[in-house]
C-alpha cells in the first residue's frame, strides 16, 4: 500500500476544499493516486465544497451558550435562509458557541482547530464545516464570536436565530433577561451616553451641521434672515444630545414600560449592567444581487460557444 503523506493530503485538500480526514481516506482508498482520490471525493461530496467556497454568505444564525459565568456567542453565515433551518447547520452553530465558551479561542483559526466531530466529519470544527459545505451544497463561514467570563453573571437572548444579545450584569436575573430583550429591540450602541464612540458622535454632529446649513441656504433663498451662529451651534449640539439619549441604553425608555428609562428600572431592582454584545446576522455584509436575465443570457451564450 502506498504511503500517504501530509503533503499529498494538503494537495488534495487544496484542489477540492474537502475536509482533511476525507482527503486522507480518499487517498488511502485510491492507493495514493491523486486523480482517483479526487474522483472519489467528487462521488462522495459532489465536488460542492470547492465550488461553494467563494460564494457570499450573508444569511446565517447567531447562537449563544452560557455555563455559569462563562459564555460564548457566535455568528455563522451561509448563503440562503433555507440552510439556517438545516439541523446539521444548527448543530454546528450551537457546538461552536459552546466551544467558544469552554475553550476561549484566540481567533477564528483557533476556533476551527478545536476538536469536534459531527455527521461523520472531523476531527476538528473546521473539518466539520468543510464537510457540511460538501454535504449541504452551500458555503458557510464562522464570521465573528465573543467569549464572556469574569465580568459578573450572564444573560442571553436570541430573537429567532438572526439577533443575539449577551449581557454581563450583577443583580436580578429576570431584569437582566429583560434588558437583553430590550437591547435586541432598541439596539443601543453603549450603556451610557459617555460611552458612545467618538466617531459616531462626530458623524451625528456632521449630519446636524449639514441640516443647519441646508436651513441657512433655504432661508437666504426665501429672502429671510438666517439664524445667528450661536443659535445654530446650540441647535447642532441639541441634535447631538438627542442622538446620545436615543442610542445609550440607560437613557432609552424601557420597552416593557416606556414611562421609565432602563436606568430607572435597573435601579429599582438593584441591578447593574456591566457590558453587552449585540449581533445581527449579516450586519455590514454586502449581499449579492442576482440579475436573473443576465445569468440566463450568459448561460445561452456559453451553450452557443460550446456548440
Amino acid at each position: 500500500m502506498a504511503a500517504i503523506t501530509a503533503s499529498m493530503v494538503g494537495e488534495l485538500r487544496a484542489k477540492t476544499d474537502a475536509p482533511m480526514m476525507e482527503c486522507k481516506k480518499a487517498l488511502t482508498e485510491a492507493e495514493g493516486n491523486m486523480e482517483k482520490a479526487e474522483e472519489l471525493l467528487r462521488i462522495k461530496l459532489g465536488n460542492k465544497a470547492g465550488k461553494a467556497s467563494g460564494r457570499i454568505t450573508a444569511e446565517g444564525v447567531v447562537t449563544a451558550f452560557v455555563d455559569g459565568e462563562a459564555g460564548g456567542m457566535i455568528e455563522i453565515n451561509c448563503e440562503t435562509d433555507f440552510v439556517t433551518k438545516n439541523d446539521s447547520f444548527l448543530a454546528l452553530a450551537n457546538a461552536a458557541a459552546m466551544l467558544v465558551a469552554k475553550n476561549n479561542p484566540a481567533d477564528i483559526a483557533a476556533l476551527g482547530a478545536l476538536a469536534y466531530e459531527q455527521d461523520g466529519f472531523g476531527p476538528t470544527l473546521e473539518d466539520v464545516r468543510k464537510g457540511l459545505i460538501g454535504k449541504i451544497g452551500e458555503n458557510m463561514s464562522f464570521r465573528r464570536f465573543k467569549r464572556f467570563g469574569g465580568n459578573g453573571k450572564l444573560a442571553s437572548y436570541l430573537h429567532g436565530t438572526r439577533i443575539g444579545v449577551m449581557v454581563e450584569f450583577d443583580g436580578d436575573d429576570a431584569a437582566a433577561k429583560d434588558v437583553a430583550m430590550h437591547i435586541a429591540a432598541m439596539k443601543p450602541v453603549a450603556i451610557q451616553a459617555s460611552d458612545v464612540p467618538a466617531d459616531l458622535i462626530e458623524k451625528e454632529r456632521a449630519v446636524a451641521a449639514g441640516k443647519a446649513e441646508e436651513d441657512r441656504k433655504t432661508a437666504e433663498a426665501e429672502g429671510k434672515k438666517p439664524q445667528p451662529a450661536d443659535i445654530v451651534a446650540k441647535r447642532i449640539e441639541g441634535g447631538v444630545q438627542k442622538y446620545l439619549k436615543e442610542v445609550s441604553l440607560h437613557n432609552q425608555p424601557f420597552v416593557k414600560n416606556d414611562k421609565q428609562t432602563v436606568e430607572a428600572m435597573l435601579k429599582a431592582v438593584n441591578t447593574s449592567i456591566k457590558g453587552f454584545t449585540l449581533y445581527v446576522v449579516g450586519e455590514g455584509i454586502e449581499k449579492k444581487v442576482d440579475d436573473f436575465a443576465a445569468e440566463v443570457a450568459a448561460q445561452v451564450a456559453a451553450a452557443k460557444a460550446a456548440a
